[in-house]
């Protein structure tokens, strides 16, 4: 009998031979025509151009009506005003603890413009912290003003009496508020009362240490010298320099005279810039440029994501982003925590011809649900051909660069557009070298010595508030 020797370790087995009649299957026949592994050789595949997950829907650069900005720099001129700081305060955080920044107390108007150091340090220091449970009040309607109410951490709501008795909510203060802070400049009663509706810290400035510190600081005195000026000064209720006009009058009066004054140093807004520097290999674009141009390509993707930087710049950028420039008094706190009706109600009533409601997703799927508990069914609209939820016919447009917090409060904003209704543009310039799109170039820059190529890919944009109550927005909305 003859015995096989035992294959080495990794060889392949060879399946011994059939005997007849052993019951081993059949080997498949030939094949009749080509197979498909070997037709594929022969074939060109039908392909897609490159995708990419990052692309949005981008409705804010859609609806922003773009101006041509020639020289680079936009003006924007306007009536003079006498409302001078008028924003937040912000604070410094120490676990529980909280102090006032003294430079964020110019941010009062009574104080806009104070320089004296020294002096805003000791107003700073004569803070005293406190804390208010929910349903505390802070000040009383009609009781006369001690102190100046800075807001440090919660939400506090502005009540007072209605004209048959029940209680009139005029708004809602939360963290960086301020309230009393017209007393600074002349005695005066509390507005409205002041409750607490979540947990507050509040820091408050007494007037007797302002009246000391204002005592050994000639620069605090004369500043609260010139707000009671500005007070005097004939003003509408936008707080604009009044034009004197007479009406109703019957024979020949003296007329009132009278001029518009504008403001001496306008605002103005430079174009920024988002750029990038694209690479690809001379041997990628000569040899695998069919179908698709390889430089097409990365162009294409590379704009694209030039515009999602160029969106989320629109609403985040410190100097110009909608979100940073939105007037204080433009700025509304939810009542209770998500966006309710009645708070997309408040937001609309602040401007004239809100033509836009821009947030994130989250936010409008919170919007639905409060809708929903309230069995209401704001109907859908159409805009640019494609369908669209809306809030008392103004669409509610999804934009995911509105960003989030961690404790899951975001900002639903509302604006109006258009130089010609005095609104928010986006700015632009057109006809700039190698262009490609309005205000887009490619640049070519040469090849190095690796033989590759580079293109400066630029983009050039910004976004300006022509009037304060242009742009609004519904903040620490919980979603």
């Amino acid at each position: 009998m003859t015995v096989q020797p035992p294959a080495p370790p990794g060889s392949p087995t060879v399946p011994a031979q059939a005997g007849p009649g052993a019951g081993a299957a059949a080997a498949p026949p030939p094949p009749s025509s080509l197979q498909v592994a070997a037709a594929r050789n022969l074939s060109s595949t039908t392909k897609t151009e490159p995708q990419m997950q990052g692309v949005t829907p981008r409705w804010l650069l859609s609806v922003l009506p773009w101006t041509q900005v020639s020289g680079g720099t936009y003006r924007v001129n306007r009536r003079l005003a006498h409302t001078l700081g008028t924003g937040r305060v912000e604070f410094a955080a120490e676990g529980g603890d909280y102090r006032v920044i003294p430079a964020q107390l110019t941010e009062l108007p009574p104080l806009a413009g104070l320089a004296d150091e020294e002096a805003l340090r000791a107003l700073a220091d004569g803070c005293r912290q406190r804390e208010y449970a929910p349903g505390d009040t802070l000040a009383g309607d009609g009781t006369a003003v001690e102190e100046v109410l800075l807001l440090a951490h919660g939400k506090a709501a502005r009540l007072t009496a209605g004209e048959y008795g029940a209680e009139t909510h005029l708004g809602v203060l939360a963290d960086g508020d301020f309230a009393g802070e017209h007393a600074l400049a002349e005695d005066n009663d509390w507005p409205c009362e002041l409750r607490a509706l979540t947990r507050c810290t509040v820091l408050a400035l007494p007037l007797s240490v302002v009246r000391s510190v204002a005592g050994r600081s000639p620069a605090l005195r004369d500043r609260l010298a010139a707000h009671l000026r500005e007070l005097a000064a004939p003003r509408n209720r936008r707080g604009e320099a009044d034009v004197a006009v007479a009406s109703g009058h019957h024979g020949e009066p003296d007329l009132p005279g009278t001029f518009v004054d504008y403001e001496t140093s306008p605002r103005e807004y430079e174009l920024s810039v988002a750029q990038t520097v694209l690479r690809v290999h001379t041997r990628v674009a000569d040899l695998y440029n069919e179908p698709m141009d390889q430089v097409a390509q990365q162009v294409r993707l590379t704009v694209e994501a030039l515009r999602e930087r160029q969106e989320h710049e629109l609403v985040n950028n410190r100097e110009f982003g909608l979100l940073h420039n939105v007037d204080p008094r433009q700025r509304l706190h939810a009542g209770s925590g998500p966006p309710t009706p009645d708070d997309l109600d408040r937001l609309l009533a602040r401007r004239r011809k809100t033509q836009y409601l821009l947030a994130h997703p989250r936010a409008i799927a919170a919007i639905g649900r409060e809708c929903s508990s309230r069995g209401l069914m704001p109907p859908s609209g159409e805009l640019d051909g494609r369908p669209v939820r809306t809030w008392r016919g103004v669409p509610l447009l999804p934009c995911d660069k509105i960003p989030v917090t961690r404790a899951g409060t975001t900002s639903v904003l509302a604006m109006r557009t258009g130089e010609e209704n005095q609104g928010v543009v986006g700015l632009h310039q057109r006809g700039i070298p190698e262009e490609i799109e309005p205000s887009l170039n490619v640049r070519f820059m040469g090849i190095n010595d690796q033989a590759v190529m580079s293109y400066l890919v630029s983009l050039y944009f910004s976004a300006a508030v022509l009037v304060p109550d242009a742009l609004g927005v519904l903040e620490d909305v919980e979603v």
